[in-house]
């Protein structure tokens, strides 16, 4: 069965391969198309200029002694961590959402919960296999191309095509358990996440409910249950977000016990709290019975289909941003002061700086991811004046921005944030200067028209899709 899978895996990327050459002789700057996307742009595709890699979906090979498995890219978190755990076994870094896919953990810098300890998706990868923009075919690693291994990480796919990763696992177990700790400022946010991540804890993440409330939560891979066993994953389960809620609001200390999937996939089911916002949207009541009605219409996989074909990710904003410890608690006070958004998400991250394009390629001892996402602005003028404000403001405090999301930077801001002539270098020793560049790639070129309805019911009958033009 292992030597079928790596005979086909062959057979894909050597056609992979001969139509990047083709590319590459013509000079065509194709896009990399996976069948589905993370991004809350607006993304769209030629066919002429399309590279399709979405049957790179399959998990190659675990060796439970070396501790590792070999996937191809296009494999979604929740199919690798089934295949994993059926080994008793784990990657160290899994997304909140479960159709992220390793490539996509890769070239557009997925962290979470275990980031404080691991870093990014992209540092817990021994090797990436590449089909270089002229064809060829290299295997990248710390020891051998390493300017490409660690500058390929965020660089959303401006610099070869991932073909497939040697990704190292750790011992998996039953349950996580949960430990959430109230605080009562920023502040107390920043020094209580600083703390647990000195001590032996497997994730740690927060949420402010409030200014001056939230809650951050220290977890424990264990195999035995303690107090309440917890679930989030069934339709008639608590979205995971309304249940911190509601122990936020009791400011007592709480410990429950979850299963490893649904702690891992938690924040699926409603996207963290951006579901909600459907329901203002279509006027549609926000309880238990309708989450539980529509529930098969609020898992991530549905609301981003829903995002890109109605094109309404263009009315609210949605950001994550990280910055280094000393100056997070500052640019809290400045979101409270600009947006007054709240829930706010808290991650601590481990830095990356050999890897700048990743938003945590930061030369700090701790970095706080902070995830902004609100609920609808109308008015074009001022989605896109808070969107620049932000970023404007991250800048000044020596922060980074996920790429996945709207960016406005002119290229001159761009290039001030990123080392211009260093990405310039490697796109030329990589033979990558014919693909988009990742300012063309990531910033907004566009406004799209608004279809909310369209793309509700087109997402409901299994019509939503990525746009390619003919």
């Amino acid at each position: 069965m292992i030597e079928e899978m790596q005979e086909s895996h062959q057979l894909k990327v050597s056609r992979i391969a001969r139509q990047v050459k083709s590319y590459y002789r013509t000079k065509t700057p194709f896009r990399i198309y996976h069948g589905s996307t993370n991004s809350t742009r607006i993304v769209s595709f030629r066919r002429s200029e399309m590279l399709d890699v979405s049957d790179l979906n399959n998990v190659l090979s675990i060796d439970t002694k070396r501790q590792v498995a070999v996937v191809e890219p296009n494999v979604p978190m929740d199919s690798l961590v089934d295949a994993t755990v059926a080994y008793d076994l784990l990657p160290p870094v899994i997304t909140e959402f479960p159709g992220i896919t390793v490539g996509g953990g890769i070239q557009g810098g997925a962290g979470e919960s275990s980031s404080f300890k691991w870093g990014f998706f992209s540092q817990t990868v021994n090797w990436i296999e590449y089909v270089l923009a002229d064809g060829s075919i290299v295997k990248s690693s710390p020891a051998k191309y390493a300017d490409l291994f660690y500058g390929a990480a965020g660089s959303s796919g401006t610099l070869g095509v991932i073909t497939a990763v040697e990704v190292r696992l750790i011992p998996a177990k039953k349950y996580v358990r949960l430990t959430y700790l109230p605080v009562a400022s920023f502040k107390d946010a920043i020094d209580t996440m600083q703390q647990t991540a000195a001590e032996a804890h497997d994730f740690i993440d927060g949420i402010m409910f409030g200014k001056d409330h939230g809650v951050i939560v220290a977890g424990k891979l264990s195999d035995t249950a303690v107090g309440t066993v917890q679930r989030f994953s069934r339709a008639h389960n608590p979205w995971y977000y309304l249940h911190a809620q509601k122990i936020d609001a009791a400011k007592k200390i709480v410990t429950e016990t979850v299963p490893l999937k649904d702690y891992l996939f938690r924040y699926d089911r409603g996207a963290f709290w951006v579901g909600k916002y459907a329901f203002e949207r279509f006027d549609i009541p926000f309880n238990a019975l309708t989450r539980f009605m529509l529930n098969p219409l609020l898992n991530t996989r549905k609301l981003y289909q829903a995002l890109q074909d109605s094109g309404a990710s263009q009315e609210h904003l949605v950001q994550d941003l990280t910055l280094p410890l000393d100056t997070t608690e500052e640019f809290m006070q400045y979101i409270d002061n600009l947006t007054g958004i709240y829930p706010l998400w808290l991650c601590p991250i481990k830095p990356e700086p050999r890897s700048p394009l990743l938003c945590n390629g930061l030369d700090a001892p701790l970095a706080i991811n902070i995830g902004v996402w609100g609920p609808q602005i109308a008015d074009y003028t001022e989605f896109k004046k808070i969107n620049r404000d932000i970023e404007a403001k991250l800048t000044k405090l020596g922060g980074k921005k996920w790429m996945y999301a709207h960016t406005y930077y002119t290229e001159k801001e761009f290039w001030n944030i990123y080392d211009k002539s260093w990405y310039n270098k490697l796109r030329q020793k990589y033979k990558a200067t014919t693909l988009p560049s990742i300012f063309e790639k990531v910033r907004v070129k566009e406004r799209y028209a608004v279809r909310a309805r369209r793309g509700l019911l087109r997402t409901i009958t299994g019509r939503a899709k990525l746009h390619i033009e003919e």
